[in-house]
Order: structure tokens, then C-alpha cells, then sequence
């Protein structure tokens, strides 16, 4: 039997999106932001292009890319993408969590794409990445956020392609190293590595994206949040801070006050590494903790950042009973002000999940273990009776 821990994080937001503010975060730092002025004014496209130049700069971003801001999270940077680009070739979708299978669903049913082929697995694995047809467009996600799996590398998709390749990267931005190279179109939300708030999505494009834009029309309507070209050419200004819509200025500013702390402590870099070292913590304590298991079939495609847990005294449960146990473990400590947002997503097989993300502290990590101890053990006795 675990003993009630004393020691309590310093903060208890472990949920994976919005996910917890950087270091050092409080609400003055947005008492500059340029509300009430418009997004269009001089002032306001310079905070935009800032975002963009600093998105830039910490992640790498090829110099020829272009990186524009769009409305509606990183779900509207993807369908962005499918609506304008797909259709050219043939094409391949990866899906091993909830949202790559968002993106499987709506270009089989809206789009209604004939030439697409499914590369599925079951949560916690991987599609066989070697079956990726280069010669076809790939949509595919790189951290699965509610499967806690992850591309490993690149390596499997070739530099001569002849297909785009189109990447959900919402919970990988800032988090892992991503192969720009090997990436024709990336889309991300600020409120994942960033800890940023919500509503706004990146969309990042190659110069083979641009030329595809340019060279190719979809036979069907594109709505306006979609369209990036007009009369055949890049509407160059949504990657020069003149966005589709009107920003929330608040969610800029507080998105440079993230990219400039990103840069102060060493830029990608100390980025992934604050994520490696939060995640050698929940990887030691899972490897001495008897009562849960990484949902990742293996170390190679196990997810650094989203890290989903599974409870083997569950496996046989019906799922019901399987997601009231583990919210009663998350309103438990959420009543001790220990821990918030921990349990996965309902589309997700019934687990825990919790964010490893650079804003994180390892400490807050440190401490949350074992009041995830006690708490499991608080209703450890109730399992027998679960049908």
C-alpha cells in the first residue's frame, strides 16, 4: 500500500493540449499586446511576422519555406493542405491514432478520393513505414498525441520523391527534431510544444508544395479558409504575417513571449532535450511500477512527449468500467490539486496520458509519480469487482 505523498508539484498541468505555459510564464508578460488595433495595421502584421521569423529561427525552418499563420488550430493547417493539394496523385495515409484517422476519414468521405490507400495499425504500433510508395502524396502524422507512438526518424522517405509528403507535426513541433527535407507540408497548434493558446494553426510549405499550388487546381470547391492561391499563384502575403482571418493578438503575443523563452534557453535543441529528461523520468518509474505499462508496443516507436500509459489489471474490464477507474484516479487528484487532464482521449483506448512537452519541469514530474501511486492504489481494491 502507497502512503499519501507530501510533496506536491509546483504545477500540476499535465494535460497534453493546451498543455502547461513556459517557465516562468504569468499573464503581465501579455500587458503589451495589441488589442483593440487591427491584425492589419503596421504594428499588428510586424507581430505576426515576428511569430513567423522566430517560428523560423527556433525550429530551423529552411530559409525557402514558407510558414504562414492560419485560423483553426493545427485542424485547419491539415485540412488546409488535403483540400488544396490532394488529388494530383495518388495517395497514401498513415493512421495509428485518433486524429491521423480524422484525416484517413474525411479524404475517403468528403473528398472522396478513390486513389487513396490506407496504412493503419492498432494503437501503441506503427503502419509498416517501408510500405510508403514514394511515388504517391503521404499524409501522415509524426507523434501519435492519444497512441503514445512517434516516428522514429525520416530515413524511410526519400530526398527524390516524387509525391508530397503532407505532416500532421501538432504535439512533435519543438518537441522532437523533424527532417525538413523529407517534409513538403507541416502543420502544428501552438498550444502543444509551445504551450501557447489555442485557435491557431502553422502551415509550413516546401518549394515542391508551392509548385504544386501553383501547377495544380482540385477539381472540387475549396473554401476560403482553404484557398492559398489565387488565379494560379501563392497568396504570398498569408506567409508575410496578412493572415486568412482575424487573430486573437492576445495568442501572439503570448506566442512570441514562448518562442522568445524557447530561444533564450538554446532553441530546439534545449527544447528536446527538457523533453528527453522529462521522459526518463515516467520511463524509470514505469520500468519499477508493476500496475502500468507503456501503450507503445516497443522503446523504438514508444512517444517522448504524449506518453500513454495502459493498466494491465484493466486489460479483460469492459471499457466503461475501464474509463470510470481511471477517472476516478484523475478526480482524486484533481480534488488534491496534484494533477490535472491526464487521462486520455475518449477515442483512445481507456489509458492515462501524460505530457512530457519542453514546458514542463522535470521536478513537477518527479512529483506527480507518486501521488499517481497512491491514487491507483486508493481504488486498487475495487478492480475484482469491475465487470
Amino acid at each position: 500500500m502507497y502512503s499519501k505523498p507530501t510533496l506536491k508539484p509546483n504545477c500540476p498541468n499535465f494535460g497534453s493540449g493546451p498543455t502547461k505555459k513556459h517557465p516562468g510564464w504569468h499573464i503581465e508578460e501579455l500587458s503589451n499586446a495589441l488589442v483593440g488595433r487591427s491584425h492589419r495595421s503596421i504594428q499588428g502584421k510586424e507581430r505576426l511576422r515576428q511569430v513567423i521569423d522566430l517560428t523560423r529561427s527556433v525550429l530551423g525552418v529552411p530559409k525557402d519555406y514558407r510558414i504562414g499563420i492560419l485560423p483553426g488550430s493545427a485542424t485547419c493547417a491539415v485540412e488546409c493542405a488535403l483540400w488544396s493539394l490532394l488529388g494530383a496523385r495518388n495517395v497514401d495515409v498513415m493512421s495509428f491514432d485518433v486524429f491521423g484517422k480524422v484525416w484517413l476519414i474525411d479524404i475517403l468521405e468528403e473528398l472522396k478520393l478513390e486513389n487513396a490507400r490506407s496504412l493503419g495499425a492498432d494503437f501503441g504500433d506503427l503502419p509498416d513505414l517501408k510500405a510508403y510508395n514514394p511515388d504517391r502524396d503521404l499524409v501522415f502524422t509524426w507523434n501519435g498525441t492519444t497512441s503514445g507512438t512517434c516516428i522514429p526518424n525520416g530515413d524511410w522517405i526519400p530526398e527524390n520523391r516524387k509525391g508530397l509528403t503532407i505532416c500532421d507535426a501538432t504535439s512533435a513541433a519543438f518537441c522532437v527534431e523533424l527532417p525538413w527535407e523529407k517534409l513538403d507540408v507541416t502543420a502544428y497548434s501552438w498550444q502543444k510544444g509551445l504551450g501557447g493558446e489555442a485557435a491557431h494553426g502553422i502551415l509550413i510549405l516546401s518549394p515542391r508544395a508551392v509548385e504544386r499550388l501553383e501547377s495544380y487546381t482540385p477539381t472540387w470547391p475549396i473554401p476560403r479558409l482553404f484557398r492559398l492561391t489565387y488565379k494560379g499563384k501563392l497568396i504570398e502575403n498569408i506567409f508575410k504575417g496578412d493572415t486568412i482571418n482575424t487573430p486573437s493578438m492576445l495568442c501572439v503575443e503570448d506566442c512570441l513571449h514562448a518562442l522568445t523563452w524557447a530561444e533564450s534557453i538554446g532553441g530546439l535543441s534545449a527544447l528536446v532535450k527538457r523533453c528527453k529528461d522529462n521522459f526518463g523520468v515516467i520511463k524509470k518509474w514505469v520500468e519499477r511500477t508493476s500496475w502500468v505499462e507503456f501503450m507503445a508496443s516497443s522503446d523504438l516507436v514508444t512517444s517522448p512527449v504524449s506518453v500513454c500509459l495502459v493498466l494491465p489489471s484493466l486489460k479483460d474490464k469492459e471499457e466503461k468500467s475501464s474509463r470510470d477507474f481511471l477517472q476516478s484516479m484523475a478526480t482524486l487528484l484533481r480534488q488534491q490539486a496534484v494533477a490535472f487532464d491526464f487521462v486520455n482521449h475518449a477515442y483512445s483506448p481507456p489509458s492515462l496520458r501524460v505530457w512530457c512537452g519542453p514546458t514542463v519541469e522535470k521536478a513537477d514530474l518527479e512529483a506527480f509519480l507518486p501521488w499517481l501511486d497512491w491514487a491507483y492504489a486508493s481504488f486498487q481494491n475495487l478492480l475484482q469487482d469491475l465487470p
